[in-house]
């Protein structure tokens, strides 16, 4: 049996790779996923493919991107998520910050450089005409670091996924300024190059695996309901969530999306490079 170890965040949608383990779907196919929770997000995930501590991971597309054309020996394997995501602009609700526009010279609080807290702070500021510098920047690891930091008021902003701190922004902890919609499908997987060379049969056989119990999940009577109990999230922002999310169900990589991400991470000053599309993707 080949074990492989599998990255991903704590949120809603890896609730496919979760109900595959628990069901031994991918023992089928002789195989033993092993998942790792990365609170740290994108960033934090880069760093572990790098540093051989994981590998396959479930990332987001313009942070896979920037980092392997930064030297990741990794390359994406084939999409998650085929719809953007929503990020939620948040700031502390004890923060005088109340209107999106006035947001641009302020703190910001990420989740380590390269993330995409990090990333589509910058993006976002692009295409309103704006810079951030690194200066503004305060890192802070991850989502209950954020949390700290806008309550004390060391940092004033915060890009995270809308749905993931809806129960914050209930609470009153946060108060969500604006939102900035991903201009690409959010998650890509990817795999180390060298997991790549020794594995290419079994990584064909986790992406079959995926891409099915993505397409059963998505025709599942009580997919909204598993997601609510097991994320703690509301029944009604869950179906919203759920109604405007579509999975990947084959491997296929986009080269125009591709040519699209760079094309951007370069306008907004974040890459200087061009990679070509088969710098980035492996088609197995």
């Amino acid at each position: 049996m080949t074990h492989l170890r599998v990255g991903g965040v704590p949120e809603h949608f890896n609730l496919p790779w979760h109900l595959g383990m628990e069901h031994d779907h991918f023992k089928k196919h002789n195989l033993h996923l092993d998942w790792i929770t990365f609170l740290g997000g994108t960033g934090a995930m880069t760093k572990a493919l790098r540093n051989n501590e994981v590998d396959i991971c479930i990332l987001l597309t313009e942070g896979i991107v920037a980092d392997i054309t930064k030297g990741n020996p990794s390359k994406i394997i084939g999409g998650y998520i085929n719809t953007p995501l929503i990020w939620g602009v948040h700031s502390s609700d004890e923060n005088e910050l109340n209107r999106y526009g006035e947001i641009f010279d302020r703190k910001y609080a990420i989740s380590r450089f390269g993330s995409g807290s990090h990333l589509m702070a910058v993006v976002d500021a692009h295409s309103k005409g704006k810079t951030i510098e690194d200066k503004q920047f305060e890192v802070i690891r991850n989502l209950n670091g954020a949390l700290a930091s806008l309550e004390k008021q060391e940092s004033d902003v915060f890009y995270w996924e809308k749905f993931t701190t809806k129960p914050f922004v209930d609470s009153g902890q946060l108060k969500r300024i604006g939102e900035y919609i991903t201009p690409w499908p959010c998650f890509q997987i990817a795999a180390r190059q060298e997991v790549i060379d020794k594995h290419p049969e079994e990584l064909k056989n986790v992406l079959k695996m995926i891409y099915f119990i993505s397409q059963q999940f998505m025709n599942s009577l009580d997919a909204v309901e598993q997601v609510s109990k097991r994320y703690n999230l509301g029944l009604e922002d869950t179906e919203q969530w759920f109604f405007c999310t579509e999975w990947s169900t084959n491997s296929k990589v986009s080269r125009k999306m591709i040519q699209n991400v760079v094309y951007t991470l370069n306008q907004a000053g974040i890459l200087d490079t061009q990679p070509k599309f088969k710098d980035l993707v492996v088609e197995l």
